[in-house]
């Protein structure tokens, strides 16, 4: 069994990391994938990277999308998991 995980840079107030979260998580639950959330406020080594650019997912060390949900990339990257 393979441990799928994506990662999401996102801020506690941002709505747009709010949709995008609402968006991605049955995504990953239908395709069997787990989400690390990783708040760019708590982490001041994340704000020189991403600093208002949020939410920004990625698998593995490749960004898939910003801003907003790309479902074709994600589910592209998750299928092909390896």
């Amino acid at each position: 069994m393979t441990n799928k995980r994506l990662t999401v840079y996102s801020r506690a107030w941002c709505h747009l990391c709010d949709d995008l979260l609402a968006a991605l998580r049955p995504l990953c639950e239908e395709l069997g994938a787990g989400i690390e959330i990783i708040d760019v406020d708590a982490h001041p080594e994340f704000e020189e990277a991403h600093g208002e650019r949020v939410p920004v997912v990625f698998g593995g060390e490749t960004e898939l999308c910003h801003y907003f949900l790309d479902t074709a990339a994600v589910r592209a990257y998750l299928l092909n998991f390896r």
